[in-house]
């Protein structure tokens, strides 16, 4: 059973990190690829926030259990 919740506390952790870049990238902060379609849009940046912030949650109901 630990390795199930490593393994999904990892997983939250890299769904944060997606949502994180998702975010930078929207917002021109991270502009890599250069020809990605998601630089400087700010529907990213909102989409962004949602996952990182269901990642969030997940790590939460993760460690609680």
């Amino acid at each position: 059973m630990k390795i199930v919740r490593l393994g999904l506390l990892v997983l939250c952790a890299l769904v944060v990190l997606a949502g994180v870049i998702w975010m930078g990238q929207g917002s021109g902060y991270f502009p890599y690829p250069a020809q990605s379609f998601m630089i400087n849009q700010t529907p990213w940046i909102w989409r962004g926030a949602l996952v990182a912030l269901g990642g969030l949650i997940g790590f939460v109901v993760v460690r609680r259990l």
